[in-house]
């Protein structure tokens, strides 16, 4: 078995796969990696499509649409490679671009997953949203990277060209070891998308093991192919899977004091968007707070170790930062 298998989770993503799977194809080296489609239950000609072209993609079909989370968790079932990657379906993937994560992972034992740089497909001088050069939450839980601040995005200059420790590592490009990945438990079908990555990072951290930045590794994202910017459900999903990124992997007592802080600065992203006039973006933060006062009972195995407390970058605010301060960038 190669040491490494490349899982994309397909939904009715034809024209992505045709568009960026050749890439992938001729620039995975076919000594380490296998490339595996997860079809999360497509109706249009996905499976036909890759029968047909890329008859050495091996294909695991599922019987309907479980969502990025959990299409991944039952595709990653019947995937016994000692490593994974994570590779989401609108990502290309230029020459040289798994081995020096692989061979960081083989010499670094400690390391339960890295991902590369991730730049912007469209402008291929800027870092891309999804991942950037590594990511972390600020004081109130608020995700940022390297490379990345809400909704500025840097130049790529040379500036994030060391190996680096971060806390989360996008789901764009996520280098996992297979083991490390079993033991956190995996990911959280309950968070259907977005956030699934960080709530996962962070229970790899909690097993005591490293997540790294590895510079020399490098992929174009194009971004927004599953849900874009300026869809509500979008805005749902960040809201509510914050929420409950914070509420189970935090101590008990120090999850609810920044939970109270989360739940005022929400409010202040509701006016903010009832002022704008986007009224279903504002509806759609009501109903993640609601969702999450009735769901949250379900995690009731909560940490004993703030791993926020570890991470210098997780005194900052980037709401002050950004929005008073006028810092745009890392």
């Amino acid at each position: 078995m190669k040491p490494v298998a490349v899982a994309i989770l397909n939904w009715n993503g034809r024209i992505l796969m045709q568009r960026f799977l050749p890439s992938v194809c001729e620039n995975t080296p076919t000594d380490l990696a296998e490339i595996v489609v997860i079809d999360n239950g497509s109706t249009d000609d996905s499976v036909d499509f890759l029968t047909r072209e890329f008859p050495q993609v091996r294909i695991i079909r599922l019987l309907k649409n479980y969502g990025f989370a959990e299409g991944y968790v039952r595709g990653l079932e019947r995937i016994e490679n000692r490593y994974v990657v994570l590779l989401n379906s609108d990502v290309e993937t230029p020459s040289g671009w798994m081995e020096p994560m692989f061979r960081y992972c083989e010499q670094h034992p400690e390391v339960a997953a890295c991902q590369p740089k991730i730049k912007d497909y469209k402008n291929r001088a800027m870092f891309e949203y999804a991942g950037a050069a590594g990511g972390y939450l600020d004081k109130y839980g608020f995700p940022f990277c390297r490379g990345r601040m809400f909704d500025t995005v840097e130049t790529d200059s040379g500036q994030y060209e060391t190996i680096s420790d971060i806390l989360w590592a996008s789901g764009a490009a996520l280098f996992l070891r297979r083991s490390d990945y079993i033991a956190s438990g995996g990911l959280d079908p309950f968070f259907f998308a977005h956030m699934e990555e960080i709530d996962l990072c962070w229970r790899i951290h909690l097993l005591g093991k490293r997540i790294v930045y590895i510079p020399d590794s490098e992929v174009y994202h194009l971004g927004g192919a599953t849900l874009a910017a300026e869809n509500p459900r979008k805005t749902y999903l960040n809201f509510r899977n914050n929420l409950f990124l914070l509420y189970k992997n935090l101590p008990r007592g120090e999850g609810r004091v920044l939970l109270f802080k989360r739940r005022l600065l929400d409010a202040v992203a509701w006016v903010r968007y009832v002022l704008m006039g986007k009224s279903e973006h504002a509806r759609a933060i009501w109903r993640a707070h609601m969702d999450f006062r009735k769901q949250c009972s379900r995690y009731t195995n909560l940490p004993e170790r703030n791993l926020l407390a570890e991470f210098p970058e997780s005194t900052r605010n980037i709401t002050v930062d950004y929005f008073l301060r006028g810092k745009k960038t890392f």
